[in-house]
């Protein structure tokens, strides 16, 4: 997370770190099991994860006891399992599917989540900080192992034998001294079953797991390659009209006059105006966008600054914020004493999120209660948006969030679905709205912006004796070095940002390993010490050296040297659970100056995996996704406007950017299960600039490191000089 200033969401700065359309109309959580006919039903009362999700992880937003309905298991044996977690591309769906078959030992495919939906799930703060699979997890797990030992206990009372004596497995409970069994459905008969869970339950060993830790294929798969699947911008409602929103000249700006005469003359054409808020409804997609088009307004924009002044704007609007993050020994006198001594300035561009699926919602108002599918990371935060600005309870709000194209971490906020809700009230039918990829360039917010200073020393052996970090306005997240410094000072500045930020995959993560990692491979250079071994030298964490010895061993470190036009780096990190490491071999043109990624090999370690085929998918798409920020991605703004606010004019990724990915997994089923969604991405951006300096002898500072885009087709990328 980023500054205090344009803040997203202040519960989320405490981390610092769908698909629902089983029916057509909403249900609240009583209809939808009378619809479903009778079944077991098992309240959560407060184990471990929902005690700690309850405090910190829910923002201090407790789970009432009358909402927390979790499982239920109909009279054909099938479980639907109810959580406020979304799923974003991330394959939670499965990888949680597979936990509640395995504690409550049903088949996978009986086995059916009811994701993202305020009026059937239990209250969730919010997919992201990759904290679904160490907190939903366990949670999802002690739920499921205590409806099957009430599934046992009913058994038992039935045959008059101990629970202790029967076994259950494949969705039925039985006696092997009789040979015979009940069906799970059979044992509900039709009828719900509350039950209070307590904290005491008995969880599945990983190393005895059977369904969990196994690639399951991807729940739904069929539907998203066959184009079954409807994102929320494929949602229809009856009587749907489409809306789009006049958008500002710039930033900041208030509306001076307004000319809609052309736009009200066009067929079916409806105008909202509400202040400086501009909207039209008209039959389809394209009459709504060919109305905004003709509309003529004046607008106000005030003078704002560019990215050539960024980085001297957010050291000069910085504050100490909360003070260090942490502090011990002398930094100064250790600085002034060593005989290696670096200090280092590195920065960060904003970078758009750029989704797959821009932000979509539909509205629709039946009285005065307001029902919304959209695409969002925080369905109940989006609620209370829509509550808080249409002044009402949250009970008259449902916001249902269909599985979504994608976000990584763009999408927490409910900007469009207030203006699907606005526009569907004011004309009094559902409302579609679509962003075109303009608006998402433009009016969603960034990944934050940054600068960067480290100051660090080390004896002639290369023994780390002093580090000194500040972050200025990127974040705070993994900006603890993870290496044995005795004198250290670390400290995240807040400060102004000129442009809408917040969360982005791994938050500030990519941005302080990027400056750390760079830092610790000129120290090894300027102590002539082999980069893994000065790491290694001064690393005593013992998961973070394994997954830098993994990486080094499956890339064959150290076998080959860089020459001027090949380069080999490396660089870990770890945050959130996970630990990771990445080595990198990049191409380089010396003639004109660029650089290809050739290679890389990244290995990862977050416990115990609970699907592994999703897990290394994770980590190849973390690895995709670095590319574009490690090389190209920033976005261009000045008076007020972004400059590239087109896939045209701002680089992402293509298919000729990928190098060859190897994914090497840790799997330690003695350690609890991480979450893996974010950290996977930081190494790349520091493993790449290692590589360049090895070859080059040029240390590039500054992401992206190469944002001259060449021609299409043209892998090879101009290097920043």
């Amino acid at each position: 997370m980023s500054s205090r200033v344009g803040h997203v969401d202040p519960e989320l700065e405490s981390f610092q770190e769908e698909r629902w359309r089983l029916l057509a109309l909403p249900l609240d959580r009583r209809d939808f099991l009378r619809f479903f006919g009778g079944g077991l039903l098992v309240c959560l009362a407060h184990p471990p994860a929902v005690a700690q999700e309850s405090g910190r992880s829910f923002g201090g937003h407790p789970l009432p006891r009358d909402i927390a309905a979790w499982l239920h298991i109909d009279a054909a044996s099938k479980v639907r399992v109810f959580t406020g977690k979304v799923e974003v591309g991330q394959n939670i769906r499965t990888s949680l599917a597979q936990l509640v078959a395995e504690e409550l030992r049903v088949p996978f495919d009986t086995v059916t989540m009811v994701m993202g939906d305020t009026a059937l799930t239990p209250y969730d703060m919010g997919t992201f900080g990759s904290r679904t699979t160490p907190t939903m997890g366990p949670q999802l797990r002690t739920m499921a192992a205590a409806a099957r030992q009430t599934l046992l206990e009913a058994a038992a009372t039935r045959w008059q034998l101990e629970a202790a004596s029967l076994t259950a497995e494949a969705g039925k409970v039985t006696d092997p001294r009789a040979a015979r069994s009940f069906t799970y459905g059979e044992l509900t008969g039709g009828h719900d079953l509350v039950r209070v869970v307590s904290d005491s339950e008995t969880l599945i060993p990983a190393a005895d797991w059977k369904i969990a830790g196994t690639s399951v294929p991807k729940a739904d798969g069929r539907d998203f390659v066959t184009g079954r699947h409807q994102y929320p911008s494929d949602i229809v409602r009856p009587n749907m009209l489409f809306g789009t929103v006049l958008r500002p000249t710039g930033y900041n700006a208030t509306l001076v006059s307004l000319d809609s005469s052309a736009a009200e003359k066009l067929p079916g054409v409806q105008l909202v105006h509400d202040g400086d808020f501009v909207g039209v409804v008209a039959p389809d997609a394209f009459t709504a966008q060919r109305a905004v088009s003709v509309l003529r307004a004046q607008w106000n924009v005030p003078a704002q600054p560019s990215n050539r002044e960024l980085f001297q704007l957010l050291k000069g609007s910085s504050d100490p914020g909360d003070g260090p993050q942490s502090a011990s020994g002398s930094v100064q006198q250790e600085l002034s004493a060593a005989p290696i001594r670096i200090d280092q300035e590195y920065t960060v561009q904003y970078i758009a999120h750029a989704p797959l699926e821009p932000r979509a919602a539909v509205a629709e108002w039946d009285g005065s209660s307001l029902t919304v599918w959209t695409g969002t990371q925080r369905p109940f935060g989006v609620r209370d948006e829509l509550a808080q600005a249409f002044h009402l309870a949250a009970d008259q709000v449902h916001v249902i969030q269909p599985d979504m194209g994608s976000g990584y971490g763009g999408k927490h906020t409910g900007e469009t679905a207030i203006e699907a809700a606005r526009l569907a009230r004011a004309v009094g039918k559902p409302v579609k709205l679509v962003w075109t990829r303009g608006e998402e360039f433009t009016w969603a917010y960034f990944r934050p912006a940054g600068v960067i200073e480290i100051r660090a020393a080390a004896q002639s052996d290369g023994t780390l004796v002093a580090w000194e970090h500040h972050n200025y306005n990127s974040g705070s997240a993994a900006i603890a070095t993870p290496y044995v410094v005795p004198a250290q000072l670390v400290h995240f500045h807040p400060a102004r940002s000129p442009l809408r930020q917040g969360s982005y995959r791994s938050l500030a993560a990519a941005a302080n390993v990027f400056a750390r990692e760079s830092h610790m491979d000129a120290l090894a250079h300027a102590a002539g010490l082999n980069p893994l071994d000065f790491r290694l030298k001064n690393l005593a964490d013992p998961r973070l050296r394994a997954v830098f010895q993994a990486a080094a061993e499956a890339f064959g470190w150290g076998r080959e040297k860089s020459t001027p036009a090949r380069g080999f780096g490396i660089a870990g990190g770890t945050d959130k659970g996970g630990y990771t490491a990445a080595c990198a071999e990049v191409a380089i043109d010396p003639a004109v100056h660029t650089v290809r990624i050739v290679r890389v090999v990244q290995a990862w370690e977050s416990g115990a995996i609970v699907n592994p085929d999703g897990l290394r998918n994770q980590i190849a798409g973390a690895i995709v996704q670095g590319i574009g920020g490690a090389l190209f991605e920033q976005i261009l703004f000045a008076d007020g406007r972004v400059l590239n606010p087109r896939f045209a004019q701002y680089r992402v990724p293509r298919f000729s950017d990928v190098p060859q990915i190897e994914v090497v997994l840790i799997d330690r089923k003695d350690l609890p299960s991480a979450g893996a969604g974010e950290t996977g991405i930081v190494a790349l951006a520091p493993a790449v600039a290692n590589a360049l300096f090895a070859a080059t002898a040029v240390r590039v500072l500054t992401l992206p490191m190469a944002p001259r885009s060449p021609a299409p087709g043209a892998p090879a990328q101009p290097l920043r000089s």
